[in-house]
């Protein structure tokens, strides 16, 4: 008797255990979509003028405007789209007359000849980001086939001998037709915690179908 009490004791305790590891997954779930959401009004908010001093933490997403020429030095990031295929980010730079900073074009198919960036004076709608694409694993970029692995800004900065300020494009005021922009979203942004909250309920299932696996097997050995 004392076993069957031992082993009714675990399988409570363990399968609480698992299903409150799986409500916590929930409340991190709402937490998260709260999150998304805020970001993505962000996102789509009416753009503002190029600030002046510029926090890559605080100015993430902001949605600004700036007027200005495009000029020589444009960057090449590797990217594969869904649909259509690897192909490369463009990355040029925009000279606002006083600043220079980086503006991500869109997607050029890999067969398609490089196109000059629009000539004269452009506006350019889009949002600041610092992309944390880089890692461990991220190859340096070929500079002598002008091919970048990531979108990283500092890096590309240095390269293009612009400010560490990254705007996606949304809109441009000129034809810029064999590009695709791809705006920022806040689709991109892992929120797995549903996932993992039904990871735990499934596991104190499979904890509770055990117990009573091994309850069966030691009443079935008492009789």
């Amino acid at each position: 008797m004392g076993r069957v009490i031992a082993v009714v004791v675990f399988g409570l305790v363990g399968a609480g255990i698992l299903v409150s590891l799986g409500v916590w997954q929930l409340q991190r779930l709402t937490w998260k979509e709260s999150v998304l959401a805020e970001i993505a009004a962000r996102i789509e908010a009416a753009p503002v003028a190029l600030p002046e001093v510029i926090d890559p933490e605080a100015d993430r997403y902001l949605p600004v405007v700036a007027e200005g020429s495009f000029v020589e030095g444009t960057a090449r990031v590797l990217v594969s789209l869904q649909g259509s295929g690897p192909g490369y980010r463009l990355i040029s730079v925009l000279d606002t007359g006083g600043r220079r900073v980086l503006v991500d074009r869109g997607y050029l198919a890999e067969n398609v000849p490089q196109p000059d960036p629009p000539q004269g004076l452009v506006t350019v709608t889009g949002n600041l980001h610092w992309p944390q694409e880089v890692d461990s694993f991220t190859p340096a970029p070929d500079l002598a086939r002008n091919i970048w692995y990531a979108r990283d800004v500092d890096a590309l900065a240095a390269s293009l001998g612009t400010e560490p300020v990254f705007i996606v494009l949304r809109e441009i005021s000129a034809s810029d037709a064999l590009l695709t922009p791809l705006p920022v979203t806040a689709d991109g942004i892992p929120n797995n915690h549903l996932g993992y909250a039904i990871q735990w309920f499934g596991l104190a299932l499979v904890w509770l179908g055990m117990t009573a696996f091994l309850l069966w097997r030691i009443t079935r050995r008492s009789v």
